[in-house]
């Protein structure tokens, strides 16, 4: 029963970091940013972002985040993803580094457009 029990726990944990948002943190246009007072991570894969670049944002792919993550400037950060999943795990990995994300933006493959109904 016990190890049921723990199987149980670490599946819902495992659910919670992937898809659950992280609370506080707001859906916003990238366009709207004012990129003097906060830096804009990309964390799309470097063919998402070789294809359609943002201008002024640093790129490290989430994959590559763990071993990247001292080169971001300690400022406010808003996090551009390609997926929810990617967002929601990018945002509690910095958090987790130290790092104060207040925004972020999820735009689909090969296109610059903002989707709202991604913001979720």
């Amino acid at each position: 029963m016990i190890i049921v029990s723990l199987c149980v726990i670490a599946i819902a944990y495992f659910l919670y970091k992937r898809y659950i948002p992280v609370r506080g943190v707001h859906c916003a246009h990238w366009e709207e940013l004012d990129f003097e007072k906060i830096n804009v991570i990309d964390l799309r894969d470097y063919n998402e972002s070789y294809k359609s670049p943002i201008k002024g944002a640093i790129n490290i792919p989430i994959a590559y985040l763990n071993r990247s993550y001292k080169e971001i400037p300690s400022r406010k950060l808003h996090v551009i993803s390609s997926s929810i999943l990617e967002k929601n795990v990018g945002i509690r990995f910095l958090h987790r580094k130290g790092f104060m994300v207040i925004g972020f933006t999820i735009i689909e493959k090969s296109n610059l457009c903002y989707n709202e109904n991604l913001c979720g």
